[in-house]
């Protein structure tokens, strides 16, 4: 089941299964993740970790989890084992991501949840200056 609903940033955007092919994705079957899938896709950015490469991409479908990227250009030669996904023109909103497979000019990508920090065992009052 799908339904549609008005976004203010990119026109129609719909929850659930694909309405033309009828399928869901990678995701929606193994996790059963809830998915937003734009109709005309988002204008977004991937970019090297360390900020040596940079590629115009489509957002096509998200979850909390992954997301379907297009590609426009060649992805040839990158490394995309780790990656940022750029939201924003000025790269104040993104997240990490590590590359789960390419189909053609399609690619899905999975979000690398950041590392949890352990809390320090012992108050401040016990700790001698």
């Amino acid at each position: 089941m799908s339904f549609r609903i008005r976004s203010s940033l990119e026109g129609t955007w719909q929850r659930g299964a694909d309405s033309d092919s009828g399928h869901e994705t990678l995701a929606e079957e193994s996790k059963g993740v809830e998915r937003v899938t734009f109709t005309r896709g988002y204008d977004v950015c991937i970019m090297a970790i360390d900020g040596t490469w940079r590629r115009d991409c489509q957002l096509n479908a998200v979850s909390d989890t992954d997301a379907v990227l297009s590609l426009e250009g060649s992805i040839q030669g990158l490394n995309l084992k780790e990656f940022f996904l750029l939201l924003s023109s000025t790269g104040l909103a993104y997240r990490r991501c590590e590359l789960v497979r390419v189909n053609g000019s399609q690619m899905d990508i999975q979000f690398i949840k950041g590392k949890s920090r352990k809390k320090k065992s012992g108050s401040s009052s016990n700790q001698t200056v």
